[in-house]
C-alpha cells in the first residue's frame, strides 16, 4: 500500500526504489496469513522509540512461531540506514515485516525457519490536530484464545478495517471496538485514553490489544509529570462520561478526540500531552 510519496524497500540484502514486490504467490504468508509487521516513524529529525518497535517484530515472529532471521539491533540499524536515504527532516513511516515462505507438510503450520524480512519505508506527512469524531463498533475483538492477539499480525487488521469502514460510513473518524466481555479495547487503529476529574484512565491491557509502544510511553511521561494514571477495565458508559479523549499511536502519536458521538469535547488536556510527547521525542 503506498501512502502517497516515495517509498525505498530493504528486501534480501539491498535497498530498492519503489513499491517493490517481495511476496510470492505460492509464499505461506500470501496465502496463510503469517504475517507479522511493526510500524515506527521519523518526523522533524527525530525517531522516538525505534529500538521498542525494532524489539517488538522479533517479538511478534516469535508469537507466530516463526524464526525471525535478523535481530532487533540489525532491524534498527537497517531502518537508520534507510532513513538516511531521505531528507533529513522528512516524515516517515518506517515498516519492518516478516513472513513464512514455506508451510509444513500439513500446510497450514508455517516452517518456522523459512521467514523472510523486508522493510519498506515510505514518506508520510504527520497528522495535525483537528475535527476529530469518534463513535462506538459493533464489531468486537478477539481474545488472546480466538486469535494469535500478542502478535503485531497482518491477519488481524481486516477487522480493524471494517472498524473504521463502518464508523465512516456513519460520518464518524474512528471507533471504540469492545472485547468479546463487552469492555472497551481500543479504536481500529489506536490505543485511547480519557480524561476524568484530572486523571487519565486507559484500558487495561488484557490480552485483546496491543499494548501500543506510545500508549506506553504516554503513561511513563504523565506520571513523571506527576499525573494520576490508571490503567482499568472502561466501559461506553465511562467513555461517554470522560472530559477528553485522546488517541495514541504510532502513525500520529497523540490525537485529541474533539466529538465523542454526539458530544463535544475539550481538548485542553490532550493538547498538552500531545506537546509533552513532542517534547520528549525532541529530547530523547
Amino acid at each position: 500500500m503506498a501512502l502517497g510519496g516515495r517509498i525505498v524497500t530493504w528486501y534480501q540484502g539491498a535497498w530498492h526504489e519503489g513499491n517493490t514486490p517481495i511476496m510470492g504467490a505460492a509464499d505461506h504468508g500470501t496465502w496463510q496469513g503469517t504475517l507479522v509487521f511493526d510500524g515506527a516513524r521519523t518526523f522533524e529529525g527525530v525517531t522516538p522509540d525505534l529500538d521498542l518497535h525494532s524489539a517488538r517484530i522479533v517479538n511478534s515472529a516469535k508469537a507466530m512461531y516463526m524464526n525471525a532471521p535478523v535481530d532487533a539491533t540489525t532491524v534498527e540499524g537497517l531502518i537508520r540506514e534507510g532513513i538516511a536515504k531521505f531528507p533529513a527532516n522528512a516524515a516517515l513511516y518506517l515498516r519492518p515485516m516478516m513472513w513464512s515462505r514455506e508451510g509444513m507438510k500439513t500446510i497450514i503450520d508455517a516452517d518456522p525457519d523459512s521467514t523472510e524480512f523486508a522493510i519498506c519505508i515510505e514518506e508520510y506527512p504527520m497528522s495535525t490536530p483537528g475535527e476529530f469524531a469518534l463513535t462506538v463498533s459493533p464489531f468486537r475483538r478477539p481474545r488472546q484464545d480466538t486469535a494469535m492477539t500478542e502478535a503485531k499480525a497482518a491477519c488481524l487488521y481486516p477487522n480493524n478495517g471494517r472498524i473504521v469502514r463502518e464508523a465512516k460510513s456513519r460520518g464518524f473518524n474512528n471507533a471504540l471496538s469492545l472485547d468479546l466481555d463487552g469492555n472497551v479495547a481500543e479504536t481500529s487503529s489506536t490505543n485511547v485514553f480519557m480524561v476524568r476529574d484530572g486523571a487519565f484512565l486507559t484500558p487495561k491491557p488484557n490480552g485483546t490489544f496491543l499494548n501500543g509502544i506510545t500508549r506506553q510511553r504516554v503513561i511513563r511521561l504523565l506520571q513523571q509529570d506527576g499525573f494520576t494514571v490508571r490503567e482499568e477495565s472502561l466501559s461506553v458508559t465511562d467513555f461517554a462520561a470522560a472530559d477528553e479523549i485522546f488517541l495514541t499511536g504510532n502513525a500520529s502519536k497523540v490525537m485529541p478526540v474533539t466529538k465523542f458521538e454526539d458530544r463535544q469535547l475539550s481538548t485542553l488536556m490532550a493538547m498538552k500531552v500531545r506537546e509533552t510527547y513532542w517534547d520528549f521525542a525532541h529530547s530523547a
